[in-house]
């Protein structure tokens, strides 16, 4: 006859069984939603004959309110004595948070460029004041533009989140040969309209990653305007693009296995 007692052992995998609920929730709202991660990543196909310039990516800051994540921010990337700063959209979701995002963006130590996603323009934000920050810092506020940057090596190109109500292909500026070209917006399924153009990278945002991601299944949440392009880097026809998960979140603060990040390319 068995006895009725649990081993050791089997007290253990029991507790750790009933447990490891309570554990995933509590890292998804409580550790990873500010627990930012540098991620670097390396492009075999960018060509420059002179000096490798640092690139700093972030998106989807979605501020409201939190001074000293942002504050946090601001250091990290600071700490990473970038070349050049982009952003791909999404710096607010209330327009009453923006001179607060501002004041701490205008901090940031490298040119700064960004795009606007599309909680900016459903905040009503002030583009030109959010461009006379990024100017300051010797960087731009693109829509539908182009911009030279790092003693004109670089050619950053930003399109506008208006975009999927336009024509099929994208309408932007043709990326210039003898340059390392960039490509900002924020939506990532804009990589399939671009038309015959190719850039040597291209960044967005948007997706957050999902926010939730379950191992060996992926995002819990597709976001429109994403596709299947939701997190890292996909070859596409017109060049590398890389998804940032982002380091806000929307509706909930929550993120699992899917941790803010900042992005670091050397080209």
């Amino acid at each position: 006859m068995k006895s009725g007692k649990i081993s050791r052992k089997s007290f253990f995998a029991m507790s750790a069984i009933m447990l490891t609920p309570f554990m995933a929730a509590a890292d998804a709202f409580w550790v990873e939603p500010q627990w930012i991660k540098v991620k670097k990543v390396a492009l075999t196909n960018v060509k420059n004959g002179g000096k490798r310039q640092r690139v700093v990516h972030f998106t989807d800051l979605h501020h409201k309110g939190d001074r000293d994540y942002l504050n946090l921010i601001v250091r990290k990337i600071n700490s990473l004595s970038a070349d050049l700063v982009l952003f791909t959209g999404d710096l607010i979701e209330e327009k009453s948070h923006l001179p607060e995002t501002l004041e701490f963006l205008s901090k940031i130590k490298s040119p700064l460029i960004g795009v606007p996603g599309n909680h900016d323009y459903w905040a009503e934000a002030n583009f030109s004041v959010i461009a006379e920050t990024f100017v300051a810092t010797g960087g731009a506020w693109l829509m539908n533009e182009q911009f030279e940057a790092a003693n004109g090596t670089i050619l950053v190109t930003g399109a506008d989140c208006l975009q999927h109500k336009r024509s099929q292909n994208i309408p932007l500026p043709s990326p210039k040969p003898g340059l390392i070209n960039i490509l900002l917006f924020h939506y990532p399924l804009y990589c399939e309209r671009l038309g015959q153009n190719h850039f040597d990278l291209i960044l967005a945002g948007h997706s957050h990653g999902g926010q939730v991601r379950l191992p060996f299944y992926g995002s819990l949440i597709h976001i429109s305007h994403t596709g299947k392009y939701d997190l890292g880097l996909y070859q596409t026809l017109s060049g590398p693009m890389y998804v940032n998960p982002g380091l806000g979140w929307f509706h909930l603060p929550i993120r699992f296995n899917c941790r803010p990040e900042i992005t670091v390319f050397e080209l």
